[in-house]
């Protein structure tokens, strides 16, 4: 009797008091955390709108006013893409169907835009570029965006809008963001997985992994296995079959395409792993750098952002609750990159691509923790001058990050656009009938692709101006189109008979860029053309690196040397 006495239902209004109010745990509001083990509620704020109302016009501007930095960028996908639509363009030795290093999976995932706006802009393929640019830049904003709404909910709004800032703004991401690389996929996939990680969704990060790894850049596996890792470590059977499901899924019908394409079964993504990996690919054959080159790439493109986000680890014992270990497995791809990338002879400014977005991330995390440099640990509220004055310095900072990014973008755009502006002239001359033939000597490297090349123009050939390397050539329908093994194309860089065109005088109009050199130039007789298109160009060896680098006010236009890049039409007999 007295243990039924005892069995009462607990948390029933009745049971209570009259005068006591109904409480219980739900009802106590978490306190704000200075010690960073999770955004504070007034902190938290940062929703979808902003980040992706800032980012699509930051994109957009990119994907408008982008230079094409690379000639890889050009020969081995806009070429490729060019061909798939309109059955012309330059094909480089990687997409001969005896090497197959290229993947069409890659290609066709663009061709799903390309095409479409190939057809609503039949007479206009300049803008099917821009439209695939725009295509670019919306899956950055996507995956920016995500990774921005992450930061801001895990770590609160200050950290996300500086975060935000800087992919907007900083020129390495302005311009990775919209350039047709597999690099730039593996950006994506990076901001995406990082921003499902942080939102607590491992599976949905490991499968985003697995496809900036397949369908973007094989290489970039490194990148991602810090995620990939703690994420098994977390849930192990879940993110082990969407990582595994996904990768068979597209590694399969990667060796599908690359079957329609080449005409054989062959693994474009094996084929790449092999040759650089296991088959002693000749990487010095195309260029090395010294081991600081993307210490000075990163300072160029992201200035005082990058020394920041290489402080990152310096600041975590005193941010360890903070930051750890969710925020660290995020950022920790960069050092483990960069080091790898470093220990390589052949290195390239689109290598460090798919850590662009952890740079921002790194630094972001530095500012905002400023005051706790100098905050005392036993007093989190403590406001002493020093704390103070770390808070005003933190704006401030991240004003000069931003400053030295617009002055670094405005350079790279007003000082080396010139190939795209003259390319663009060429369809106000169609008065040179069809059939036409457009050479390029010295400057094949900055061809600006075949979009930019109107109909009326027959074909474009290289004339011999001194390269001893091996240069694309178009791709021969006659043998097979994307699955011709041409026996001009070699993988050991040795010029072939066939690139170059003997006869000089078949070309109507020739791009050439004109420098101030004490020494003639290599190029051809000019007596016989008169230039219908000139544009400045900087000359690179003449100007002085920091006003080169970074656009100064009066100075940029004063110190730096230009050359003029030009476009000449034959002159009529």
């Amino acid at each position: 009797m007295a243990l039924a006495t005892r069995q009462r239902r607990p948390g029933l209004p009745s049971d209570l008091p009259p005068s006591s109010p109904a409480y219980t745990k739900f009802d106590k509001k978490p306190a704000a955390r200075s010690d960073g083990g999770g955004a504070p509620e007034d902190d938290r704020g940062l929703g979808w709108f902003m980040p992706l109302f800032a980012l699509s016009m930051l994109r957009y501007m990119s994907a408008t006013s982008n230079i094409v930095h690379d000639c890889d960028e050009v020969f081995n996908y806009w070429e490729p893409l060019h061909y798939l639509l309109y059955k012309s363009g330059f094909q480089t030795w990687e997409y001969s169907s005896q090497f197959a290093l290229r993947s069409y999976l890659y290609i066709i995932f663009h061709e799903l835009v390309g095409q479409p706006a190939s057809w609503l802009y039949a007479e206009d393929k300049v803008t099917v570029f821009y439209a695939v640019r725009l295509f670019l830049g919306l899956l950055s904003v996507i995956a920016d965006s995500v990774l921005v709404v992450a930061l801001s909910r895990k770590y609160g709004k200050r950290l996300a809008s500086y975060a935000l800032a800087m992919l907007c703004l900083t020129s390495g991401c302005f311009f990775a963001s919209t350039s047709f690389l597999p690099s730039s996929f593996s950006m994506y996939a990076m901001s995406l997985s990082s921003g499902l990680f942080l939102l607590e969704k491992p599976a949905m990060a490991v499968a985003v992994s697995a496809v900036g790894v397949i369908l973007g850049w094989p290489f970039s596996i490194l990148a991602f296995l810090p995620v990939v890792f703690y994420s098994l470590a977390r849930r192990f059977k879940q993110v082990f079959l969407a990582g595994a499901a996904t990768s068979l899924a597209l590694l399969a019908l990667s060796v599908f395409v690359d079957y329609l394409y080449y005409k054989r079964w062959t693994s474009s993504v094996l084929n790449l792993l092999v040759y650089n990996v296991l088959g002693g690919g000749e990487s010095h054959l195309y260029g090395t750098e010294g081991p600081l080159y993307y210490l000075r790439n990163g300072f160029n493109n992201f200035n005082f952002c990058f020394v920041l986000a290489l402080l990152f680890l310096g600041i975590l014992p005193i941010a360890r609750k903070k930051y750890a270990p969710d925020l660290l497995v995020v950022v920790s791809p960069l050092y483990i990159w960069l080091a790898f990338m470093s220990l390589q002879p052949h290195k390239e400014e689109r290598f460090l691509y798919p850590v662009y977005p952890l740079i921002c991330v790194a630094a972001s995390a530095v500012i905002e923790s400023f005051p706790d440099l100098f905050r005392d640990k036993y007093n989190p509220n403590d406001k002493n001058l020093m704390v103070t004055a770390a808070k005003i310095l933190r704006p401030l900072v991240l004003g000069l990050i931003l400053c030295a990014s617009h002055a670094r973008t405005f350079s790279l755009i007003n000082g080396y656009a010139a190939p795209l502006e003259v390319y663009k002239i060429l369809e106000h001359h169609d008065d040179a009938g069809p059939g036409s033939v457009v050479c390029v000597g010295s400057e094949w490297h900055r061809y600006p692709s075949s979009f930019f090349i109107p109909d009326f123009v027959g074909q474009v050939r290289w004339i011999d101006d001194g390269f001893r390397g091996l240069l694309p050539l178009p791709f021969n329908s006659t043998m097979g189109g994307t699955s011709a093994a041409p026996p001009y194309f070699n993988d050991k860089n040795k010029a072939s008979d066939d690139q170059y065109l003997q006869d000089v005088d078949a070309c109507t109009f020739l791009v050439e860029l004109q420098l101030n050199r004490p020494y003639p130039s290599r190029g051809s007789n000019l007596s016989t053309w008169e230039p219908i298109a000139a544009v400045p160009y900087l000359d690179r060896e003449l100007s002085p690196p920091l006003y080169r680098s970074f656009f100064i006010p009066y100075l940029w236009q004063q110190r730096n040397v230009f050359g003029m890049y030009k476009l000449y039409k034959r002159i009529s007999k």
